[in-house]
């Protein structure tokens, strides 16, 4: 217990998340495009074939494990429990539908390497993403609508958290699926404006977003009061898991999501880090009653 106190689990759990991010990056820039790095090396190729069937799932699962317990720190157990449940349901249906109909994101279809999938269609380390970095992404939006003391500090929250999320994805989708990269996590077959992705995806992005946090903040019933744990850790998992995106991107050539993920999420993401507003930030928990 004393451990959950003073925030060492947490910290371990993101150390974990980060070092599986880093491990993937070197799978996907540096392992794959040069075999003859490890396939004379019998661990080596243990290792390669190890991570070629777990580690794109790994640091997902890590992610999830760290914000359920820095949620649940934070918020509450049942708060973050709630969160949980709803953010895996709706994303993993809004995916479902996308796969299997091509709304609301469009028409693709995942590959194999994010782990075993739900009905065939959907890795079950997706939804666990949704969850992770919406709760982040929430947490963050939540601060930031402090600092800028809306009086409205729910929508604000909620819009924030959205926002957050979806400049996520900016990043994200055009490097995870692009054919110059070692492999593919997906695989659209549609067109669009944005580096060949439909619009309709990140409306989509957004609409999920705001179903699964306005109907979490529902059935709370009551907005996350500002106390006392830092918000360090969220915003330490949004910034990396972005940082994540971005060295994808770079990778293949795109360097214009980069900046709109800088421009639109990281520096206003950082913004929270003003010390008047991390002093009376320091845990954002329920009402004792709640």
């Amino acid at each position: 217990m004393n451990r959950l106190q003073n925030g060492s689990l947490p910290t371990w759990l993101f150390i974990a998340h980060l070092t599986a991010l880093i491990f993937g990056l070197i799978g996907i820039l540096v392992m794959l495009p040069n075999p003859e790095l490890w396939s004379g090396d019998p661990n080596g190729v243990r290792v390669f074939n190890f991570s070629m069937e777990y580690a794109g799932a790994i640091h997902i699962i890590l992610g999830a494990i760290a914000m359920l317990v820095v949620g649940g720190l934070a918020l509450g157990r049942r708060f973050v429990g709630i969160f949980f449940v709803v953010a895996f349901t709706l994303s993993l249906t809004s995916e479902l539908l996308g796969t299997g109909t091509g709304w609301p994101f469009g028409n693709y279809e995942y590959t194999n390497f994010l782990g075993y999938k739900v009905l065939g269609h959907v890795p079950y380390s997706i939804p666990l993403s949704w969850f992770y970095m919406g709760l982040s992404s929430y947490m963050i939006g939540s601060l930031l609508a402090k600092k800028l003391n809306v009086k409205r500090h729910t929508a604000w929250t909620i819009g924030l958290g959205v926002w957050f999320l979806t400049v996520w994805d900016l990043v994200l989708d055009p490097a995870m699926a692009h054919e110059s990269l070692s492999i593919q996590f997906w695989v659209w077959d549609e067109t669009g404006p944005y580096f060949g992705m439909p619009i309709k995806n990140f409306i989509g992005w957004s609409v999920t977003g705001l179903l699964y946090m306005g109907l979490s903040r529902i059935l709370w019933k009551r907005e996350p009061n500002p106390d006392h744990i830092s918000v360090r850790l969220p915003l330490a998992v949004y910034i990396v898991n972005m940082g994540f995106a971005m060295v994808l991107s770079l990778s293949v050539g795109l360097w214009f999501p980069v900046v709109l993920a800088v421009v639109l999420g990281v520096i206003p993401a950082l913004f929270i880090l003003d010390s008047r507003v991390l002093t009376p930030f320091r845990q954002m928990r329920m009402a004792p009653d709640a």
